[in-house]
């Protein structure tokens, strides 16, 4: 069954972080990124993407610019900058250690 990514609590940022270290990319390619490399377990909707893009965007971790899909649309392409590579390295950090964590409790020896 596939999570939606109203149900990531709080990793969707982190996400959509990962994917765009990869290269600027627009909003569906980022879906479709993530779908694609979950092997369709994650489910992101538009409902969740873009308020979380446009948030990213105000903090400063992503920078957007009209450019070209690969299919020759106009389309707003989503670039990581550098203060979002960090806090793309301070969330995978806290991932690492909530994981740990978790699985500690969850898969105990």
């Amino acid at each position: 069954m596939a999570v939606a990514a109203k149900d990531l609590h709080g990793t969707l940022d982190a996400l959509i972080l990962k994917t765009l270290s990869w290269g600027p990319r627009h909003g569906y390619a980022i879906a479709r990124w993530l779908e694609d490399t979950s092997a369709d377990e994650l489910v992101i909707e538009e409902g969740s993407l873009y308020p979380a893009l446009y948030r990213m965007e105000r903090k400063g971790w992503i920078e957007a610019e009209w450019g070209e899909s690969e299919l020759g649309r106009k389309a707003k392409l989503y670039r990581l900058t550098t203060v979002g590579r960090k806090q793309l390295r301070a969330e995978t950090e806290e991932w690492a250690r909530f994981a740990g964590a978790v699985s500690r409790i969850l898969l105990p020896a």
